[in-house]
């Protein structure tokens, strides 16, 4: 450290280039930058890779690029209108004003979210605006990142079954009407913001509500095939394994980068984030074997994704055991509801989720904000949250008791909004083209749809023998047990 009147070394002082303002600190910016990465990543290639093994093999094109295209489609809507409708001017309680992030003079500023400013009744300021110190084009992408992916995720309840020109309709609609609404209610200064509804990285405003939305779609898109529905093996589990490594590795980004700072705070959320993930996934490993007997490889996946979104809104805010705590019930509550009521209610027989995202995120991004209400540490909420004084019920006083009234009212927010645009949404798609693909499109599957298929290999993952003929068996033709029928 430089003593007084001895100047910073070079590398620390503001002004060296036009490029270095006095605002700028070059770790936070990098940090930013690095978490916007690797949530990116998460999306692109994480989910792509995950939704394009996890499906059948004759959906394995078509799962992919749904996720490519919406990442794409969702970073031009995003600097053209949507960032400012998510973290600009209030326009409303629940919206910003919509505008464009693309001019040089806007993009190279110090960073500022302008609804932000919190106050007391009385009228003063208790706390300021968020201003980081990076600028306002490291921002942008950061918020644009998480966009993205909670549009990646909405999709995987329409795999296999959603007709791809709809698909491009969908997206840019669902984010301007529905994302927009939750990111500026509860992150950039909208009404749930102010009223001091903790939501630390996504799990009302991402995970929620593509759960619900995922689930919503899914019922007015409607099922997938018949023989797809009783028959569904993912093409590659090891490239599955993969993907999902890309997701629990990016989500250091995903909740490390929200304090807007490579801060104390944003170690500790990063290290919460994976207690708790590792600890659901143990917890769902250990309920498959203990009711079906064997571990279960995609059961696996799917605890440590319910891990990662239950700690989602508390990553920073609560201490380390009670990540453990968070992760035993993100790995059994979204479990039950997965394996037990899934399989019992008629509702999750009548709509055709197909990762089942509505237990995997819309179940645990609920739980994930409940608890927070409950365990949110005084100390560590004064860090981050802009109404001082929160604190989880375990922590006592009459503002740990209203924190749970905060949450429910938050995520009920969440999901009648998430019903109903998302609702309207399809309506009005499936006015201008249809919601399903076709009969013949559902039978064949990538090559009907795109032209293409991902893999050259026998069927839906059946085996088969070897011969010298591969189409006769025993001198009769053999039909292809695949939807791609061989020529």
């Amino acid at each position: 450290m430089a003593s007084a009147g001895t100047p910073l070394p070079v590398a620390y002082q503001a002004w060296t280039s036009p490029a270095v303002p006095d605002w700028l600190n070059k770790g936070d910016n990098a940090w930013q930058m690095v978490s916007a990465t690797l949530v990116g990543i998460q999306s692109m290639p994480g989910l792509v890779i995950l939704y394009g093994s996890i499906v059948k093999k004759k959906w394995a094109v078509n799962s992919a690029f749904m996720a490519l295209y919406a990442f794409a489609a969702v970073v031009i809507c995003w600097v053209t209108w949507a960032y400012k409708m998510s973290f600009g001017d209030k326009l409303l309680p629940f919206w910003g004003k919509a505008g464009p992030a693309l001019g040089q003079k806007f993009l190279i500023k110090q960073a500022a979210l302008p609804a932000t400013p919190h106050y007391y009744n009385t009228g003063a300021l208790e706390t300021a605006e968020i201003e980081p110190y990076y600028p306002m084009a490291t921002m942008v992408w950061f918020q644009c990142v998480f966009a993205a992916i909670a549009v990646v995720i909405l999709a995987g309840s329409v795999l296999a079954r959603m007709n791809f020109k709809a698909w491009m309709m969908f997206v840019p609609l669902w984010l301007t009407f529905s994302y927009t609404i939750g990111a500026f209610s509860l992150w950039g200064g909208g009404f749930l913001f102010q009223w001091g509804v903790m939501d630390y990285s996504g799990g009302y405003v991402i995970h929620l509500s593509s759960g619900v939305a995922g689930f919503t779609a899914a019922y007015w898109v409607g099922p997938r095939s018949k023989k797809d529905r009783e028959r569904f093996p993912p093409n590659n589990v090891l490239l599955t394994l993969t993907g999902a490594g890309l997701l629990w590795l990016g989500w250091a980004g995903f909740n490390g980068g929200d304090p807007y700072s490579a801060n104390i705070d944003s170690s500790m959320a990063v290290l919460n984030t994976n207690v708790c993930a590792a600890t659901s996934l143990l917890v769902w490993t250990w309920l498959d074997v203990i009711f079906f007997n064997k571990p279960s490889v995609i059961g696996a996946v799917q605890g440590m994704i319910t891990g990662l979104v239950c700690i989602t809104p508390a990553a920073g805010l609560v201490q380390g055991w009670a990540a453990i705590v968070m992760g035993v019930l993100s790995g059994s509550v979204p479990w039950y509801t997965m394996m037990v009521l899934g399989k019992k209610l008629t509702i999750f027989q009548i709509v055709d989720d197909t990762l089942a995202v509505f237990h995997t995120h819309a179940v645990a991004g609920l739980l994930g904000g409940i608890l927070t209400g409950f365990l949110a540490e005084p100390r560590l909420s004064s860090l981050f949250l802009a109404v001082t004084n929160s604190r989880g019920a375990v922590y006592g006083g009459s503002a740990g008791g209203v924190q749970i009234l905060k949450q429910l009212v938050g995520g009920l927010f969440v999901i009648g909004w998430n019903l109903v645009a998302t609702s309207i949404i399809c309506v009005v798609v499936k006015l201008v083209v249809p919601l399903r693909m076709t009969d013949e499109e559902l039978l064949i599957g990538d090559d009907a749809v795109h032209g293409e298929e991902a893999y050259a290999l026998w069927g839906d993952g059946e085996k088969l023998s070897l011969y010298k003929d591969d189409t006769t068996q025993h001198g009769m033709a053999m039909a292809s047990s695949g939807a791609t029928q061989v020529v």
